[in-house]
C-alpha cells in the first residue's frame, strides 16, 4: 500500500502506529463496536502512512502559510455529500499542502481512502460518521488524531504529534472523581454540579482563551457565595454591577436560537482574560469582575506545593512548587484553588499551555492538570 513503512522519513509515525492504533481501537469501542457502524479503523501501516504524510505537509508553506488540514480515513461511499475529484490523487505531502488554502476553514475534512492498494485523496466531505480516524494538521510538526463522539457533532482528541513527542490521551485520569468538571467533561465523564451545557461552555472559553495567545486566567466561583471577594485585593478597578448574564441567558435559550450569538459571547469573555489580573464569573456564568489582582487572604497559609499531572499515557503525578509551573499568574491560581476550595482557576499560558487548578480533597492540596492537549 504506497509506500512501505520503512520508507517513512518522519520517525514516530513508524514508532507509535501500531500502538495508536491499539488505542484508538480502545477509544472509540462501544457496544456496538466501529465496525458495526460501517467503519473501519486504519492498520498501523495506513495510520504510519497519514501521519508520515501529514507531518511532512505541515512543514510545507503556501505563499507564506503554514497548511492547516483535516484528513478523515474513510470511503466516498460513507461520506455525506461528498465533492469527489475526478482523478484522486496520491497522499503526498506537497499535493495536501497545495490543498490546504481550500480545505483550512472548520469541519471540512480531506477524504483519503485506498485505491488499488494506495492511498489517495479523493475529495472533501463536511460530515464524518463516529469512531472515523480523523487526522488534523495544525501547525510545523503538531498533529492530533482524532475522532467524532457518537451522537455529537464533537471530536475527542486520541493523541497529540509534536515533532518527535507523542501524547496518547488517557481517558481515565487518577483521581478524576474529584477532578474539576471541564476535565471529566474532556474526558468523557459525567458533567458534575455545573449547570446543563455548562462543562461545553467552559471547555469553549478554554479554547477561545487559548486561541487569543496573550495568557489568562479565568476564575469560576459558586453563584451562591461571595467568599471569592477575600481572595481579591482592594480596589478593584473592573468590578462588574449587576453581573452580566450574557452567556447565562444564551445558555438558557434553545439551542437553535442560541448557536449564532455564542461564539461572539465566548470570545468577548475570553478577551477579558487578555487584560492584565484575573476575570471572574460564576457557576451559572454571569460575569462579576476582569483585571483584578489574587491576593492571599489574611491568616491564610502560602501555597507551596501542588500535584502536578497531564491525562497522558505513562504521566504519573508528581508534587512540585507552583512556581515551576510558570510565573506570578500561575503561584496567584494556585493560591486562589487552595483557598477558595469550591471555585476553579483556569490558567492559559501565551506558549499555548494551558492549566486547570482545583482543590483536591483526595490529595489535600491543589491539584493541576495540564490540558492542552485535550484543547487542540
Amino acid at each position: 500500500m504506497g509506500r512501505e513503512v520503512s520508507e517513512l522519513r518522519y520517525p514516530a509515525a513508524r514508532l507509535h502506529a501500531r500502538k495508536l492504533r491499539d488505542h484508538f481501537a480502545r477509544q472509540v469501542s462501544d457496544p456496538r463496536g466501529p465496525r458495526r457502524q460501517g467503519v473501519e479503523l486504519p492498520d498501523p501501516r495506513t495510520i504510519a502512512a497519514l501521519v508520515d504524510a501529514g507531518f511532512w505537509a505541515s512543514l510545507q508553506h503556501e505563499e507564506g502559510y503554514a497548511p492547516e488540514i483535516s484528513l478523515a480515513f474513510l470511503p466516498p461511499g460513507r461520506a455525506e455529500h461528498p465533492m469527489r475529484l475526478a482523478a484522486p490523487l496520491a497522499l503526498r505531502a506537497r499535493a495536501l499542502a497545495r490543498l490546504a488554502p481550500a480545505v483550512e476553514r472548520p469541519g471540512i475534512h480531506l477524504g483519503v481512502w485506498r485505491d488499488g492498494g494506495k492511498l489517495v485523496v479523493w475529495g472533501t466531505t463536511r460530515a464524518v460518521p463516529s469512531s472515523c480516524f480523523v487526522l488534523e494538521v495544525l501547525g510545523p510538526g503538531l498533529l492530533v488524531v482524532k475522532h467524532r463522539i457518537r451522537d455529537s457533532p464533537k471530536f475527542r482528541n486520541v493523541a497529540v504529534f509534536e515533532g518527535e513527542r507523542v501524547k496518547l490521551i488517557r481517558r481515565r485520569a487518577g483521581g478524576a472523581s474529584d477532578a474539576p468538571v471541564l476535565l471529566r467533561s474532556l474526558l468523557g465523564h459525567g458533567a458534575g454540579r455545573l449547570s446543563d451545557g455548562g462543562d461545553d461552555l467552559l471547555l469553549r472559553l478554554a479554547v477561545s482563551m487559548r486561541a487569543h495567545r496573550r495568557g489568562g486566567t479565568l476564575l469560576v466561583v459558586p453563584a451562591e457565595s461571595e467568599k471569592w471577594r477575600e481572595s481579591i485585593l482592594r480596589p478593584a478597578s473592573y468590578l462588574v454591577e449587576p453581573a452580566f448574564a450574557d452567556l447565562a441567558e444564551l445558555l438558557a435559550s434553545p439551542p437553535e436560537e442560541r448557536a449564532p450569538a455564542m461564539e461572539k459571547a465566548v470570545d468577548a469573555v475570553a478577551g477579558l482574560t487578555a487584560v492584565d489580573g484575573a476575570t471572574v464569573i460564576n457557576d451559572h456564568y454571569e460575569l462579576l469582575a476582569f483585571g483584578v489582582k489574587i491576593g492571599r487572604p489574611d491568616g491564610r497559609p502560602r501555597v507551596e506545593r501542588v500535584t502536578l499531572s497531564e491525562p497522558v499515557e505513562g504521566n504519573r503525578p508528581v508534587v512540585v512548587g507552583p512556581l515551576q509551573l510558570g510565573g506570578t499568574r500561575h503561584n496567584s491560581a494556585a493560591q486562589f484553588a487552595q483557598d477558595q476550595r469550591e471555585a476553579i482557576a483556569m490558567v492559559a499560558s501565551q506558549d499555548g499551555r494551558f492549566t486547570l487548578f482545583a482543590w483536591s480533597p483526595r490529595e489535600g492540596m491543589v491539584h493541576a492538570h495540564r490540558v492542552e492537549a485535550l484543547l487542540l
